[in-house]
């Protein structure tokens, strides 16, 4: 008898989306015990202030629901700080919502200002993440190629990239994977072409401290004619080093935010009450030079594995921000990154990302991403262990 087919299948768009090759190098590590330096979770020590009141919170029940757009003291301190660090003049009634991280942000506004069907411009390397929400939504994902090994912007690259279904820009600086920060020049660039084209730009800025060599964050949204298109995205996550509590949050225009707001309502309900308390405690009560330690501490353990990286014959690209380092790994074995990452771990004990999950159209196969957001220990054993591969 001829099959009928089934009503029982996944979706259109399931098979396009697989698991995160991040999360499927943590598993393999984890089995085998080795060292992680292929999942971004920052398992450094978080600010005391925090963590106490946090706690606090939870002792004093503040553990319902919160307002959908987050408690008013973190939006307050959000806008605090969005003043004094970037420049951004944002209402925390109206032009400010706290989110399940910059993951949840993202994910609510392309729901709220994109369409099945739009395009939407990403720069490669790209963070995975960034790529599969467009997916999942039916949105596609066009990549505007960076050139290596300082990744910089081919603006005539970019041009030729719009196109009539075009309707907005995603930005990552620093950016996830390659460390690339965007510079005043490039980001203008951007801008001119957003207004040109009216493209909405939704920047991703959430490791706007980790900057290296005296390089400095620029948000996007300050430029003239760019305080209503943008959508800045960040979060707490790196840098109070709370990346499972999820605290993330964005500014808009008062236009966006309902909209926005209503649909990381629908979709999370709101970012965890005590959690949201405990970040107050970090916006309001650390002084600058915990920022300003911040970049002093990475950039030292950039150089660190940047210099391991170099003496085991795996040249990296130096990032200037971010925590990540991008490495040329052709001679590992294995005629996939997949191989070489899992080659790897097995020879030395070290997980690393393969870069297939940054590039598109087969590239990145002679590359691995590596993750310096770790413990001075842990950093160390890697290290050795990356100096030893022979």
């Amino acid at each position: 008898m001829p099959s009928i087919p089934s009503n029982l299948r996944v979706s259109q768009i399931s098979p396009l989306i697989i698991q995160s090759e991040i999360r499927s190098m943590s598993v393999e590590c984890d089995r085998v015990g080795g060292i992680n330096l292929a999942q971004g979770i920052c398992d450094t020590d978080l600010p005391a202030s925090v963590a106490d009141q946090a706690i606090e919170a939870i002792r004093t029940g503040q553990n319902i629901y919160t307002r959908l757009d987050g408690i008013a003291p973190l939006r307050q301190a959000i806008a605090a700080k969005l003043l004094r660090h970037n420049k951004i003049k944002a209402d925390p009634d109206s032009e400010i919502l706290v989110t399940s991280g910059a993951t949840g942000a993202l994910y609510a506004t392309s729901l709220a200002l994109l369409n099945p069907g739009d395009e939407v411009i990403l720069f490669e390397p790209f963070y995975g993440y960034h790529v599969s929400s467009m997916l999942s939504m039916r949105v596609k994902p066009v990549i505007v190629p960076l050139a290596p090994p300082d990744w910089q912007l081919n603006l005539h690259t970019l041009r030729q990239s719009v196109t009539s279904r075009t309707r907005a820009i995603i930005l990552n600086t620093p950016s996830n994977p390659s460390g690339k920060v965007f510079s005043a020049a490039e980001l203008q660039s951007i801008a001119d072409l957003a207004i040109e084209h009216d493209l909405f730009v939704i920047t991703d800025e959430i490791y706007e401290y980790f900057l290296f060599d005296g390089n400095r964050h620029i948000s996007i949204a300050t430029l003239p004619g760019m305080a209503d298109r943008t959508i800045t995205v960040s979060g707490l996550s790196k840098t109070f080093s709370i990346t499972g509590w999820r605290v993330g949050y964005l500014t808009a225009s008062a236009k966006w935010i309902p909209s926005i707001g209503y649909f990381h309502d629908l979709t999370y309900i709101c970012s965890p009450a005590p959690l949201q308390c405990g970040s107050v405690a970090g916006l309001t009560q650390l002084s600058e030079s915990f920022y300003e330690s911040l970049s002093t501490e990475y950039q030292q353990k950039r150089d660190q594995l940047c210099r391991a990286l170099t003496e085991a014959g795996l040249p990296p690209s130096v990032p200037a921000g971010a925590y990540y380092i991008l490495a040329d790994v052709s001679r590992l074995p294995g005629d996939t990154a997949h191989k070489k990452a899992r080659n790897l771990l097995a020879a030395t004990g070290v997980a690393a990302v393969a870069g297939t999950a940054f590039f598109a159209d087969g590239r990145g196969e002679n590359t691995l991403r590596f993750f310096f957001g770790k413990k001075p220990e842990a950093l160390d054993r890697a290290c050795e262990a990356l100096k030893n591969l022979g």
